[in-house]
């Protein structure tokens, strides 16, 4: 691959093998079309999205069980995408969105490598205004996403960005590894008129990490 470098790793989700293409380290950064520089992707946060965070193995397996039939359902923020794929073996009618030029490319590769039909994708850059403002998205029953709260201005962005794609009756589950950003989330999603619903997700991941964090979980 010119400009990076992969690896594929086997991860175990609910005693099941998931094998994963992703970046082999977070300290790449190629944009030689300048497709990132484009949307002001900065070269710090380039490979973010091409790792398994543990924010996104606790999100996965939380989508192995949770309720899903009939549901249009939205991954934001996705990076590898590993709670939608875990939807769409359950049968789930799920969209996969992120801003990272590469992440539909890393999730036709996945999306074979564990023997699974196309997922539809849309670019959803939350962070801008302009950039999210995307009525073709469309409403979605169920919204989903881990780890999104690690910049100051993005409670404020996302919480704009659900309630552009929510249906009436949705619910937003975020996965949260307590960080600062949480209660000023809370806030915002309580000002679009949204409730909020917390409980501890803390638990060892099937790797043998060790997890603290928070299911954040949203209705009106």
């Amino acid at each position: 691959m010119p400009g990076y470098q992969v690896r594929t790793e086997t991860l175990q989700l609910g005693g099941e093998d998931w094998h994963i293409r992703r970046l082999s380290d977070d300290q790449q950064y190629t944009d030689t079309d300048h497709s990132a520089a484009d949307i002001g992707l900065p070269p710090a946060g380039w490979s973010h999205f091409g790792q398994v965070w543990p924010s996104s193995r606790v999100l996965a397996l939380a989508m192995l069980t949770h309720p899903i039939a009939g549901l249009r359902v939205l991954e934001i923020g996705a990076g590898l995408a590993l709670a939608s794929l875990v939807m769409h073996r359950r049968g789930a009618d799920v969209t996969v969105s992120d801003w990272h030029p590469l992440t539909e490319e890393f999730l036709r590769h996945n999306l074979a490598l564990n023997g699974l039909g196309p997922l539809p994708y849309q670019a959803g850059n939350w962070e801008s205004t302009a950039a999210t403002d995307n009525p073709a998205l469309g409403r979605f029953d169920l919204i989903v996403g881990s780890d999104l709260l690690y910049e100051r201005q993005q409670p404020a962005q996302l919480a704009a960005f659900i309630f552009r794609h929510a249906a009436p009756a949705a619910v937003v589950i975020i996965v949260d590894p307590d960080r600062g950003n949480r209660p000023a989330f809370g806030r915002d999603m309580a000002a679009l008129g949204f409730t909020l619903t917390m409980l501890s997700a803390a638990r060892t991941l099937e790797d043998g990490v060790a997890y603290k964090g928070r299911f954040l979980t949203f209705t009106r």
